[in-house]
């Protein structure tokens, strides 16, 4: 069996939600019990402040205190990487700074949203927040939500940057994603839990994971399973877990949907959401509820 790929960034991330209290707060003791309890249950990586984080509706202050508390609850035992997403390149370089100071690992950098760059403003704007702090980078690259993909060009020219590591690929594109692999030898981690094992099958170094706040198990023996070479085993993963794949991704917001099984499993003790995303229908939940008791996660 041929060796392992690298994993500057760990194996199985978590996007994790930001708990709020029903005042709209963040709730700190909420998000370092439950970055404890997934780290616990097999993820090696947490990911603070990006989009499943609510990073839109979220300060500086506020990812700064979330950090340095979900540090220290971490004491640690994962890796811990913030979002630095900004269409604005200033704010976004002032995120980046400010994650570090705060006792980030690593960061997580997209293009701009909204504006719709060239493909060099894209480039321009990624590295000046590389260049602003000494963290090791993950690339983002979600052009359903920016409206601007990464093209082949310019991911060339970011992967020569020595701390530009990684890319988090929720293009739906897995065999772009493994020519790009090759291309630049950057470490590969499927953004799409729908897409995880085709992803670990090609290659990737890992996944980063919003379903795994309801079943991190699971994504952990679907890794542990490919890397020994089991992928009957790890295809019977991928097939146990779909309905709930679907059931918290299928409406396009994770954090929505991943609060609500948190709820469920009194992971968290609020699912309150900052505007404009607002919580699901209860017709949702019910639905969630039925798969989370089929597939035995409640």
């Amino acid at each position: 069996m041929s060796a392992l790929p690298a994993r500057s960034f760990g194996s199985l991330g978590v996007a994790m939600v930001t708990p709020f209290t029903p005042e709209g707060e963040i709730d700190i003791e909420a998000a370092q019990a439950l970055a404890v309890t997934l780290v616990e249950d097999g993820a090696d990586m947490i990911l603070l402040a990006g989009t499943t984080g609510e990073a839109p509706t979220t300060h500086l202050p506020e990812k700064q205190t979330l950090l340095r508390e979900v540090r220290d609850a971490l004491a640690g035992r994962a890796m811990l990487v913030a979002g630095a997403g900004s269409n604005d390149t200033a704010h976004a370089v002032r995120i980046g700074v400010g994650s570090q100071e705060a006792g980030a690992q690593g960061l997580l950098i997209n293009a701009p949203y909204y504006n719709r760059p060239s493909q060099e403003g894209v480039r321009r704007h990624i590295m000046s927040v590389v260049e602003a702090t000494d963290l090791p980078v993950m690339i983002y690259d979600i052009p359903g939500r920016t409206g601007v993909r990464i093209t082949d060009g310019t991911l060339a020219r970011l992967a020569e940057h020595e701390r530009v590591l990684a890319v988090k690929d929720a293009t739906g594109d897995v065999e772009q994603g493994f020519r790009r692999m090759e291309a630049t030898g950057l470490e590969y981690y499927s953004g799409d839990d729908g897409l995880n094992f085709a992803w670990l099958t090609h290659g990737a170094s890992g996944v980063i994971s919003v379903v795994a706040h309801a079943d991190a198990h699971s994504w952990r023996e679907m890794i542990t399973e490919v890397d020994a070479g089991d992928l009957v085993a790890a295809r019977a993963v991928a097939r146990r877990i779909r309905p709930l794949v679907s059931t918290i991704m299928g409406g396009g917001q994770g954090a929505v949907m991943a609060k609500e099984a948190l709820l469920l499993q009194g992971r968290i003790p609020c699912a309150a959401l900052r505007l404009p995303l607002v919580r699901a229908q209860a017709d949702d939940v019910a639905a969630l509820r039925g798969v989370l008791e089929d597939v035995g996660l409640l």
